[in-house]
């Protein structure tokens, strides 16, 4: 069997630099923890993302969420990037997967 640790970006923020509601991140948590059994967030100290839009500077604070799931089903995740994507109100999201060497 392989395992993946599958690994979400989420921003801290909207597009108009507003704390965004804890609330989102909370049902990110459950829903991970219903789905694979477990999460686990970073959320003590945000990473920091930069990048160029429409030659504009864009930067963000974000948490990481990370789920080790026993099969990586990429549609389903593709599918959940969407509904985080709406709900987060992001043109992307960053959802990427690890395959996991057990030592």
């Amino acid at each position: 069997m392989s395992h993946h640790l599958v690994q979400i970006l989420l921003p801290l923020f909207d597009n108009q630099h507003e704390p965004l509601p804890g609330e989102l991140h909370e049902q990110v948590k459950a829903k991970l923890t219903h789905e694979f059994g477990g999460v686990t967030a970073y959320v003590q100290a945000p990473a920091e993302g930069r990048w160029k839009d429409a030659g504009d500077e864009t930067r963000d604070e974000m948490v990481m969420y990370e789920a080790v799931v026993d099969e990586l089903d990429p549609a389903w995740w593709a599918q959940y990037r969407i509904v985080l994507m709406s709900h987060f109100q992001q043109k992307d999201i960053m959802v990427r997967a690890l395959p996991i060497l057990r030592l």
